[in-house]
């Protein structure tokens, strides 16, 4: 008969690491107050000596479940995934599990989701969307003034007195209507996301605002359209049969953008030579599409990133009250866009 081989044990792991065996349980416990060097040389070590800490103990003593949940609005939207993918790594590395939640736009699913917050299944919530589900914004409001273990991405409310990620989404809208103008165009097309939205209404701002700046606002055109190609096809089509049909489209995202592009083809149109095509997110396709996207590109893994980030300070006492953070975005012309 074999001996078993010796369990490794933190003490063992801690020798191995340099560390002391309090720094190994807080890696393991409370990975956002461990400095990163310190964290990946003690998880290295963990993974080499095969140690194993008995999880479900250790949650009990400190009711952390280690588990973080995430709801997407539509997770076939290619905009999601490298946020998505973000979240994935950055919590990874923090030793936590992500749970993902595709809502589809519904918020019973929403509200679904967030009762396992409420029932301790997570520590925190990430969500994507524009709305605070019921049982997440009664934690909101139990623990204020304090900051509840909810987090926004993408969105920006103040309203809703959540930590949050995003871009400055007037600006950048702002930039896509200045580049068109700067090549001329007075006529220009504009397809909205969903106004129900705070990230639709502030790029409409932006983008109406910097035509009313250019004398031009009585030359726009907008249309309400919900982020899908088949409603960038669609809207933009009307727009293309004006007898004053807009030089230029602005899409509030790639795919509607992707779709308009293709309209225009069916309509015998050239892009960019007899119009001009913005969009909204730089998704993979942007580029590969012909031509290629002229976009606003949003820094989407670091805002995934940064929603794990903000959670894990806020579950660790480091923030008190909720803040937002705005990462930069960026106008990234290709060839969808030509003078007037």
């Amino acid at each position: 008969m074999y001996d078993s081989p010796p369990v490794a044990n933190i003490y063992e792991v801690a020798r191995r690491a340099g560390v002391s065996a309090s720094t190994v349980s807080r890696v393991l416990s409370r990975p956002g107050v461990v400095s990163p060097d310190t964290r990946r040389r003690v998880l290295e070590t963990v993974e080499e000596m095969g140690f194993a800490p008995n999880s479900v103990a250790r949650n009990l003593r400190t009711q952390r479940s280690n588990k973080i949940l995430v709801t997407v609005p539509d997770i076939s939207n290619p905009f999601f995934s490298l946020i998505i993918q973000g979240i994935e790594a950055a919590a990874q590395r923090a030793g936590y599990t992500v749970l993902l939640g595709n809502t589809q736009h519904d918020e019973q699913h929403e509200e679904r989701y967030a009762r396992m917050l409420k029932r301790k299944e997570a520590d925190g919530l990430i969500f994507l969307g524009h709305r605070l589900p019921e049982a997440a914004a009664e934690l909101v409001d139990a623990m204020a003034p304090r900051c509840a273990p909810v987090v926004n991405g993408c969105e920006y409310s103040p309203a809703l007195g959540v930590a949050s990620v995003h871009i400055d989404n007037t600006a950048a809208a702002s930039d896509a209507m200045t580049h068109l103008y700067d090549l001329g165009h007075r006529r220009i097309g504009i397809i909205t996301g969903p106004l129900v939205s705070p990230l639709s209404r502030d790029r409409l701002l932006g983008a109406t605002s910097r035509a009313r700046a250019h004398d031009a606002e009585p030359h726009l055109v907008v249309r309400h359209g919900d982020f899908s190609l088949e409603s960038g096809a669609l809207l933009a089509d009307g727009l293309l049969a004006r007898p004053d049909r807009p030089s230029a489209i602005f899409c509030f995202s790639d795919e509607m953008a992707i779709g308009a592009i293709a309209t225009a083809r069916t309509r015998g149109l050239r892009v960019p030579h007899d119009l001009s095509v913005v969009g909204f997110d730089d998704i993979r396709f942007a580029r590969h599409i012909d031509p290629p996207l002229t976009t606003i590109a949003q820094p989407m893994r670091e805002i995934g990133e940064g929603t794990v980030r903000l959670l894990l300070e806020i579950l660790n006492g480091d923030e008190i009250t909720p803040i937002s953070v705005t990462l930069p975005h960026k106008l990234t012309v290709r060839g969808s866009t030509s003078r007037c």
